[in-house]
């Protein structure tokens, strides 16, 4: 079923429907901000969720923007969640958001959801590594910090979406992002740029790690599992659980390189033939650091430092704007254990970027929204 919406003002009707892969993937990315979590692919990795790939036509049936839903049902209903995970892939700089968030509104109301998230790309709010390294102190956070740069588009859908009565996530109840709210970029202009840009300690440490005679490799699906072992003490040593298994690796590697062959990279890095750290990285026009992991001995050959700048060096090489080096902390504590990573990437001389968030609504209906109730209420126990 095509839902439709006319704007008013620009007087162009926009439609929505389900599309297959092909068609999808070959719209490619249309406002260079489409998340490797809107391509088709990311759906074999959640296969607890019903994918549909939908896209926007204007009045001459091109396609104009794109997005990958997840449906995940109410127990014993046939009623969704509908979720957009940093997505859609749409025109956000347009004056009428409605006219693109109508359309999807109705297509889901009759797929039976009976509320959505959304994840805009937009960013919202900039912090150089200096700025935060010289503001750090007890008890702070980075939003206590008066940001370098606020984005215009940024706030101004912020603005727009809570007119459309979306409430962002971690307000009015709605739950938290599944997705970071505050991530790290490093800009990629030049390797002398981003070389002479790192901190001293970062310089140091990548000069100790060619000394020691650190070798840096691509792995293959079959390295996957010296990486979950190394994950497996880097999660006790750090205290933290990211909750997947080896499994959930294997299908994302595979579901990945199916779609396009280098899409998902394992690196590696040994130090006198024993591997020591070993990270993922997504490639889809833009690049994401995804998982780090590394061994809990012989940390002073800086395993991790030789494989970032490697990765570095071939997101560079792809010709990618930025580095990105995915969830960091709002955390600015040095007392606190989760200020130590966003530390350890400020060295880096990139910035901290706060995303839009996720954004939630219930669908017409009041069975809908009892139904949003009921899941807010579960989410919160």
């Amino acid at each position: 079923m095509l839902a439709t919406t006319l704007s008013p003002t620009r007087r162009t009707r926009l439609t929505v429907g389900a599309v297959d892969s092909a068609t999808y993937l070959a719209a490619g990315d249309l406002y260079g901000g489409r998340s490797f979590l809107q391509n088709p692919s990311w759906a074999q990795v959640k296969p607890d969720w019903r994918p549909e790939l939908l896209a926007w036509r204007d009045a001459d049936d091109e396609i104009v923007g794109t997005a990958l839903v997840l449906y995940r049902s109410a127990p014993g209903l046939r009623r969704y969640f509908a979720y957009l995970p940093e997505g859609p892939d749409i025109d956000w700089t347009e004056p009428s958001l409605n006219r693109w968030l109508g359309p999807l509104i109705e297509h889901l109301v009759a797929a039976g959801a009976f509320a959505v998230r959304i994840g805009p790309p937009p960013a919202l709010r900039r912090w150089k590594a200096a700025t935060l390294k010289a503001a750090a102190g007890p008890s702070l956070r980075i939003g206590d910090v008066l940001p370098d740069l606020v984005e215009p588009v940024g706030s101004s859908v912020s603005d727009r979406l809570r007119s459309l009565g979306w409430a962002r996530c971690g307000e009015d109840g709605s739950g938290g992002d599944a997705q970071p709210r505050f991530v790290f970029q490093v800009p990629l202009r030049s390797l002398d740029e981003l070389l002479t840009g790192m901190n001293s300690e970062w310089q140091r440490n990548l000069k100790k790690s060619v000394r020691s005679g650190i070798e840096t490799r691509i792995g293959a699906e079959g390295d996957l599992s010296t990486f979950y072992q190394l994950l497996q003490v880097t999660e006790q040593r750090n205290g933290f659980r990211l909750g997947r298994s080896l499994s959930y690796y294997q299908r994302q590697y595979r579901a990945l390189n199916a779609e396009a062959p280098g899409r998902m990279r394992l690196y590696l890095s040994s130090y006198e033939g024993e591997v020591l750290a070993a990270h993922t990285m997504n490639v889809v026009g833009r690049v994401w650091y995804q998982t780090g992991a590394s061994a809990s001995h012989r940390r002073d050959v800086r395993p991790s430092h030789a494989l970032q700048w490697r990765m570095m060096q071939d997101a560079f090489k792809h010709g990618a704007a930025y580095y990105d080096m995915r969830g960091v902390s709002d955390c600015l504590d040095p007392s606190r254990r989760e200020y130590g990573l966003l530390r350890w990437k400020l060295g880096t001389g990139g910035e901290v970027v706060e995303t839009l968030g996720e954004w939630e609504l219930t669908l017409p209906g009041l069975v809908n929204q009892t139904l949003h109730h009921a899941m807010r209420r579960y989410r919160a126990h």
